[in-house]
């Protein structure tokens, strides 16, 4: 699951099909709005409205909208805020996290919490607070280590609600993770298929990714990615072009340990050929490359095994459809 900022216009508008997927993930939670009351019609959920409630949310100081896909698909949206109007009440708030119906059950929520979680934790914040209706959604947030602090009725339409908050004194599944810089290259051949690398990780397991790596003190994001792919491909013609995407993800490095890498991911053409040089070998083991090839679009968006990031299907396919309009 990759945790990103809703993207806006230069208008500041919500781009029209990601405003129809997150209607359709509101309209999912029917019972939700029938509670909170923010829509007149919870049967009836359009997009203008999905647009001003979440225009209403990104008004408020230090507000930010993060959306959660999982292999491209949008799965779950989240509202955080830097912190409370109460200046008594310093921590950042959850104030909204929403997931699919579709998809209850299945972890994704329990995930979406623990990457917002993540993402405050980052910026130094030690604690998070949330408010809940007495009558829903005690027991998830309970369960995810939050305790009751305070009760208050909602302000804006005086249901009773619990105030909860959870410390954020580091991962709850282990040691604090270093965070690290790194970058890769979608290296492209003429017919648009992506160059991937097979690594096995012992936090994450087997996965494709493309060639990259960790950068050193004094590179910047392009250099480090042309570098890595030198070293592990042994192709020295290569220029990194355009940005395609950055995300955040963990794993165990082996020198490093348990590390959240940030990457930046550009892309570069190149003719379809083989990796070459006399070090290869000593590299790929090094970096657990098991393998490689070429993957076509339609067979990278049906990969049997995981890929990094997960939706590198539809990120390359929107970055090459303006080439065939």
């Amino acid at each position: 699951m990759i945790l990103t900022p809703l993207p806006l216009t230069p208008d500041h508008d919500i781009p029209g099909p990601l405003l129809t997927e997150l209607t359709a993930l509101y309209a999912s939670n029917r019972a939700f709005h029938a509670l909170g009351g923010e829509f007149p019609d919870p049967d009836d959920i359009r997009p203008e409205q999905v647009a001003a409630a979440l225009a209403d949310e990104l008004a408020r100081p230090g507000a930010e909208v993060l959306l959660a896909r999982d292999a491209g698909r949008l799965v779950g949206v989240a509202v955080t805020l830097a912190r409370h109007p109460d200046p008594a009440e310093p921590d950042p708030w959850i104030g909204l996290l929403m997931v699919d119906a579709g998809l209850w059950r299945q972890g994704y929520g329990t995930r979406l919490a623990s990457l917002v979680e993540d993402r405050l934790r980052a910026k130094g914040r030690t604690a998070v607070r949330l408010a809940v209706p007495d009558a829903d959604g005690l027991a998830f947030w309970t369960a995810l280590g939050y305790t009751a602090v305070d009760h208050r009725p909602d302000p804006r339409r005086g249901h009773p609600r619990t105030v909860l908050r959870k410390p954020l004194g580091g991962p709850a599944d282990g040691p604090p993770r270093t965070p690290r810089r790194a970058a890769r290259l979608a290296v492209l051949d003429p017919e648009g298929a992506v160059f991937l690398l097979r690594y096995d990780n012992v936090e994450v397991g087997v996965h494709w990714a493309m060639p990259g790596g960790g950068l050193e003190a004094d590179e910047s994001p392009r250099e480090g990615a042309l570098r890595e792919v030198r070293e592990e491909t042994g192709w020295t013609d290569l220029e990194a072009g355009p940005l395609l995407c950055t995300w955040e993800h963990d794993f165990t490095h082996l020198s490093v340990g348990p590390v959240r890498q940030h990457e930046h991911i550009y892309v570069a053409r190149g003719p379809r050929r083989e990796p070459t040089g006399p070090h290869l070998a000593a590299a790929h083991a090094a970096d657990g490359i098991l393998t490689w090839r070429w993957w076509t679009p339609g067979e990278l968006a049906e990969a049997p095994e995981p890929l990094w990031p997960p939706d590198l299907a539809r990120l390359l396919a929107a970055f090459e459809a303006p080439r065939s309009l």
